[in-house]
């Protein structure tokens, strides 16, 4: 069976993208890790499925480069948003579903890019101990404020905290940031990656959030820098919960291609 894909990326978190609508592909998780495999397969962060969905242009379905069905991207948010585009099932802006509901997204130009502005989930905020935050942004994360992190060895600091006997079972992503710089700067560790990604955008959006709490009067929006790019974070805020939050940036075709599937 030949499968058509595209690969986007969106601020170097990269995926391959799927139109399942008519395919109907049942892909196994030894499929999804051997094709985001980055010696032996395409190579990617994840794998996603596009889908029809009554009330929306389309369903995402995001799996991890582990082969698991995981929670909510957000830069494969964005990227999907464009592919739907390239398949004349929205214009300028789309509505879709994803396992932690329903999104918006808005496109726009800037020089040759594409832009990508998505609304995430409302977030209330908890702090375990100051600079230790932990929030879902469609997907868990636990952030921790930190300087100097361009030299830390996070893989190591975050699978600490990733495999500590409160998240060992169902796993948490990891950011470290430093949120009294402009932009502020994000590293991030996800689970179902077990490692470090260029971007991350729930990360991001959960960095962002963490640094509105942590370093009062900072307005939104944020700017956030991360290993592989610059993205946008906006939001309304009521002490620890935030409203209107929508995470903001370029989203990137790379190539496409076809694959063989039994």
């Amino acid at each position: 069976m030949q499968i058509p894909f595209s690969k986007y990326h969106g601020t170097g978190n990269d995926f391959i993208l799927i139109d399942n609508r008519k395919l109907h592909w049942k892909v196994t998780g030894e499929e999804i890790v051997s094709l985001c495999n980055r010696h032996f397969g395409i190579g990617a962060d994840g794998l996603m499925l596009l889908s029809e969905q009554k009330g929306f242009d389309f369903h995402m379905t995001y799996y991890n480069s582990d082969g698991k069905e995981s929670s909510m991207c957000g830069n494969g948010g964005r990227c999907m948003t464009i592919f739907a585009r390239s398949l004349g099932l929205t214009g300028q802006e789309a509505k879709f579903s994803a396992i932690d509901g329903e999104h918006i997204a808005r496109i726009h130009r800037k020089g040759n890019a594409d832009i990508v502005k998505l609304k995430m989930r409302d977030v209330t905020v908890e702090e375990d101990e100051p600079g230790h935050l932990f929030m879902n942004t469609g997907s868990p994360h636990y952030v921790v404020i930190s300087k100097d992190i361009e030299h830390l060895d996070i893989v190591t600091e975050a699978r600490n905290i990733r495999y500590n006997d409160r998240f060992r079972e169902e796993g948490t992503n990891v950011d470290f940031a430093e949120v009294t710089i402009d932009p502020i700067f994000v590293r991030s560790y996800e689970r179902g990656v077990e490692d470090e990604t260029l971007s991350c955008g729930t990360g991001v959006t959960a960095s962002a959030l963490a640094a509105a709490i942590r370093v009062p009067g900072r307005k939104a929006p944020l700017r956030v820098r991360t290993r592989g790019g610059e993205l946008r974070v906006y939001y309304r805020q009521a002490r620890n919960s935030f409203t209107d939050v929508w995470l903001e940036g370029e989203a990137v075709f790379v190539y496409s291609g076809t694959i063989m599937s039994k």
